[in-house]
């Protein structure tokens, strides 16, 4: 594993030939405005499970076309329409998103996956392995021990994939 970028508290420059995609994860039913001003000017959000409450993903759709994906702690009615995993196709860049990275059941390289979304650890982390940039955005919700609150941004630029993760100050 070879970190390629530490956690970086500047908000990303998005230049204006590139596309944005907000990555956010364990919400658990907390959508801060910071973190609602931190994506704003995305073009995509990408969810990487527990979310828990539908108005967080009703809210983030009115910043952008939003995919997300069911985690451990997303239950009821509101949530049954989530998937467990997704593979999702922005800017010829294929993103697979599931909650749990030890749950990945697939060869990402193999399948032509740039970008493995995960979240559930809290933790934020970019590392890549094998030409796949594995990305967990942290907890944009609750603060969970001494992690910090954080969402992630993928630029998407001729075709490569720049990854940041962002602290959101409080």
């Amino acid at each position: 594993m070879n970190p390629i970028n530490p956690i970086n508290p500047i908000n990303p420059i998005n230049p204006t030939n590139a596309t944005t995609i907000g990555i956010l994860s364990d919400t658990h039913g907390l959508l801060r405005p910071e973190v609602e001003k931190a994506l704003s000017g995305c073009q995509h959000i990408l969810h990487a499970g527990d979310v828990g409450d539908g108005q967080v993903l009703t809210r983030l759709g009115r910043i952008a076309p939003v995919m997300a994906v069911c985690g451990n702690m997303d239950h009821g009615a509101w949530s049954n329409s989530l998937p467990t995993k997704e593979m999702v196709e922005i800017e010829e860049i294929f993103f697979y998103i599931l909650h749990d990275l030890y749950q990945l059941d697939l060869d990402p390289s193999a399948a032509g996956i740039h970008v493995v979304v995960s979240g559930h650890t809290h933790q934020p982390k970019i590392f890549q392995e094998n030409g796949v940039t594995y990305l967990n955005p942290g907890s944009a919700g609750h603060r969970r021990f001494n992690y910090p609150v954080s969402i992630a941004t993928v630029l998407i630029e001729n075709g490569a994939v720049i990854p940041r993760i962002i602290e959101i100050d409080l």
